[in-house]
């Protein structure tokens, strides 16, 4: 019977070793491509309300939260909500003030369905508007405050101009330690989603954001110890440690 060291131990080494194996990252990409037209993201619930995540990813989002506990959590993009559910969910067992859901679109039945989960919903904050807007980003800036404690998940405009500007601006609220999470960097390694045509693609996506991003701000670095052991995941290269303060 292992220790819980050598377990760990050993599950840091199959993951390396499972990153490692072409063949299978291959297979496992060309399932998510296949998969994609059948919309597969957009079949997991969270306390009965859509998260337009693939479930490892969302684990993978849950130990970050484990590890860091943040005080505040912003997202930019909220959907359907069930994620903003998901994580203030967390944040009610490991402690935490406010998750910030932002987007340019927030229908009143949406905040009616998110809101009537008790404690769960009293923490989340809604701004409608975008992301990239500065009345927005003074609104997060007076629910943050001091606090750089901040986990922020950028999910709303996947455009390299887009996602280089939430970069951009949303780092200045992070605090070493803690995470800025860019989803769908997996559109630059997919062919173009003729399926479901979108501004972005290959070429023009979140990842190619990140890349540029880290070249000019050398207080992140890919988390690469997350991206081995997701073997499914819309997010490679998509979780941005801060490993510096400002």
């Amino acid at each position: 019977m292992l220790t819980r060291k050598e377990f760990e131990e050993q599950r840091i080494r199959s993951a390396t070793k499972m990153a490692e194996d072409s063949n299978l990252q291959k297979d496992a990409l060309d399932v998510l491509v296949r998969a994609d037209h059948h919309s597969w993201i957009h079949q997991t619930n969270w306390l009965g309300e859509p998260i337009l995540q693939l479930p490892q990813d969302m684990f993978a989002l849950q130990e970050i939260i484990f590890n860091t506990r943040p005080e505040f959590i912003i997202e930019a993009g909220v959907a359907w909500g069930g994620s903003l559910l998901f994580y203030s969910t967390l944040m009610e067992i490991l402690g935490g003030r406010r998750i910030i859901g932002i987007d340019i679109y927030i229908p009143d039945d949406l905040k009616e369905r998110i809101g009537s989960f008790g404690k769960i919903s009293d923490r989340i904050a809604w701004i409608n508007g975008s992301s990239i807007d500065e009345p927005t980003i003074a609104k997060v800036k007076s629910i943050v405050g001091d606090s750089r404690k901040v986990m922020v998940i950028l999910d709303s405009n996947h455009t390299h101009d887009h996602v280089m500007t939430e970069l951009r601006l949303y780092s200045q609220f992070i605090g070493k330690g803690y995470y800025i999470v860019c989803s769908d960097t997996i559109i630059e390694f997919i062919p173009e989603q003729k399926h479901r045509p979108r501004p972005w693609c290959p070429g023009n996506n979140a990842q190619t954001a990140v890349l540029e991003f880290l070249k000019e701000n050398n207080r992140f670095e890919v988390d690469e110890s997350i991206d081995r052991k997701l073997l499914l995941t819309c997010m490679p290269g998509g979780f941005l440690k801060c490993i510096k303060e400002p």
